[in-house]
């Protein structure tokens, strides 16, 4: 069960730092509303927020985080900018999320 929340964490977190970032883009690129801002910062307060909650060092959740988002990334490619994702893309999020379950999930001496 410890897994499963944690990658649901990852996951939404990500989304958080994504539109967190995608927002301001909008903005500085496609000419939509600085209002996109307030938004923006919103989520990347909760962005922070969230990697708050998790339960082990904070440089080990930054690192396997990181795969995480690689993958989210991808998705957002897919569903939100409309562009299909390569199997290159597919495999490099697959290496990043066994990346991932390797620092996340790996026994520890106590």
């Amino acid at each position: 069960m410890f897994e499963l929340k944690t990658i649901a964490l990852f996951f939404v977190t990500a989304i958080a730092e994504i539109v967190g970032c995608y927002l301001p883009y909008l903005w500085l690129t496609q000419g939509r509303s600085a209002w996109l801002l307030v938004p923006a910062a919103f989520s990347l307060a909760a962005f922070a927020w969230l990697l708050s909650l998790h339960p082990t060092a904070a440089g080990r959740v930054y690192a396997a985080y990181g795969g995480v988002y690689i993958s989210v990334a991808i998705l957002w490619l897919w569903a939100v900018e409309g562009i299909t994702p390569t199997i290159w893309d597919l495999v490099g999020a697959s290496v990043a999320l066994a990346g991932m379950a390797i620092i996340m999930f790996a026994p520890r001496g106590a």
